[in-house]
């Protein structure tokens, strides 16, 4: 049969009058705000705290769009008699987002989870030189990455979670500790003045 005249254009006029008596659902940016999924891969936030300089992001970025410089700091021995050893300290860390194709290699060859997927995407410039962004910014952007989600009750707690709570907890024992041998000093000062004995008085004072 062949096809009636005029058929795909009544067909499309259909469809623009149907669409036409639904109620718009445009959204009125930036007046509201749209709801991202928590995965939204908007902008990388970096928590430099577990930043080791092992410069693998780096490495393994396509683009080549990650700037890391740092210096090496010697460590005092933990415990007497022990050896020095030297770490490296991060002095910038930048990415620049001219340049990147948000692939998330970086976060994903990350071994000290450093790097994360932040849903901020307010980041425009007039001038694409300043589309690199400092550790500064990028550490603003790590406060706005979404929380995981909960784990199984059963689960064990992530590794990660748990080195960071040692390290608060002996962290807060040493001020303790710190804090008790300054009120132990300054009790045995206190107490030392007062034992000592007043000099004395010459014969002629009354």
């Amino acid at each position: 049969m062949p096809p009636i005249p005029g058929a795909g254009l009544a067909k499309g006029l259909a469809v623009t009058l149907r669409t036409m008596t639904k109620k718009t659902v445009t959204e009125q940016y930036p007046e509201h705000q749209p709801e991202l999924p928590p995965r939204t891969r908007g902008v990388i936030g970096l928590f430099e705290e577990n930043c080791t300089v092992c410069m693998l992001c780096a490495r393994e970025c396509p683009d080549w769009c990650i700037y890391i410089d740092s210096h090496k700091e010697t460590v005092p021995p933990a415990a007497p008699g022990g050896r020095e050893r030297s770490r490296n300290v991060l002095d910038r860390f930048a990415i620049d987002f001219a340049l990147c194709m948000y692939c998330g290699i970086c976060i994903e060859v990350c071994p000290f989870d450093a790097l994360f997927w932040s849903p901020e995407f307010e980041y425009a410039e007039t001038d694409i030189h300043e589309l690199t962004h400092e550790r500064d910014k990028l550490r603003e952007w790590m406060w706005t990455v979404p929380a995981p989600p909960a784990l199984d009750p059963a689960a064990e707690e992530p590794k990660e979670l748990a080195a960071a709570r040692k390290s608060a907890e002996k962290a807060a024992a040493e001020q303790l500790a710190a804090e008790q041998l300054a009120a132990e000093q300054s009790a045995a000062e206190q107490a030392a003045a007062a034992e000592k004995p007043e000099p004395p008085r010459p014969e002629g004072d009354a």
